[in-house]
């Protein structure tokens, strides 16, 4: 075997924890996909020799790529920041496959994408590979230029407002999915009150459909249960066709139509109640989505 295809092994071993870096720091699976490429690119340049840890060295070269790429997509972004839906990662209900639990270890819901997509960049970053994947401060230093002391304040100040910024989810499924039932059901019969009572007073939807004619963007956001409840029934049509699956180990539900994917919807339940809704119905960000066959 080839120096390069040994190399080409090694990488492939960091492969999975790689791109669940890159995703955490992006929330957009085709950018991690980007990131991960991009790093493999630096290693096939480096001399491999000399680098002791190559997991380490990896994960910091990964997350620099990210933090540029935080820092432009923030030059340049245009749509409202509460709107922001975080690409799914969508399995069927029954299961998740190995390379999903890896990008999903220690529960990445949509909700804690959406608050990490409030923070700066560094703090992304220090918070990420921190908190998330145990990389020491002295390591992350040098890649958001600050000194260790710095950088360990980054994360501390990304750790105030991670915490208590979600509900605490509920964890099973069984009962997550009773409470999914109930809003489906509901939707279908058009039964107005009945969608009121399974949402939570304070719920917040967030839907991005993609851009409209001219550029513009059409995410928007609905807050409270009977702004949220008039929107799912202007969808009732739908609800006959929609299909339950999991989204980041959530239920969520993805809604066809002749077989063509229109949406995906994450679902947050807390306390028997839905308190967040995550829309994506945008054509060209679902056609990059691996959704396959499903099943029921």
């Amino acid at each position: 075997m080839h120096d390069s295809e040994l190399l080409a092994d090694r990488f492939e071993e960091h492969r999975g924890r790689l791109r669940a870096v890159a995703y955490r720091m992006l929330g957009s699976l085709s950018e991690a996909d980007d990131a991960v490429q991009e790093a493999w690119l630096k290693l096939s340049r480096t001399d491999a020799d000399g680098v002791r840890n190559l997991g380490g060295w990896l994960t910091t070269v990964v997350g620099r790529v990210c933090l540029d790429m935080l820092r432009s997509r923030t030059s340049r972004r245009e749509e409202p920041m509460d709107a922001f839906v975080p690409d799914p990662v969508v399995s069927p209900l029954a299961r998740i496959d190995p390379e999903q639990e890896v990008l999903l270890a220690d529960s990445v819901g949509l909700a804690l994408l959406v608050v990490l997509e409030t923070l700066d960049p560094a703090e992304r970053l220090a918070f990420v590979l921190h908190d998330m994947f145990a990389v020491p401060f002295d390591d992350i230093a040098p890649v958001v230029g600050r000194s260790s002391a710095a950088t360990r304040q980054l994360a501390s100040r990304a750790r105030r407002r991670v915490q208590g910024a979600a509900p605490e989810p509920e964890r099973d499924v069984t009962r997550q999915k009773q409470v999914l039932d109930a809003f489906l059901a509901a939707s279908r019969e058009g039964d107005f009150e009945a969608l009121v009572a399974v949402l939570d007073p304070d719920i917040v939807l967030r839907a991005d459909s993609g851009p409209l004619v001219g550029g513009a963007a059409a995410s928007k956001v609905l807050r409270g249960a009977a702004a949220v409840a008039r929107q799912a029934l202007t969808f009732a049509r739908f609800a006959a066709s929609s299909r339950v699956v999991l989204v980041n180990g959530e239920v969520g539900v993805v809604a066809t139509l002749d077989g063509r994917p229109l949406s995906v919807m994450g679902v947050t339940v807390a306390d028997g109640k839905i308190v967040a809704l995550y829309i994506l119905a945008d054509p060209e960000r679902l056609a990059r989505l691996d959704l396959g066959e499903l099943g029921d």
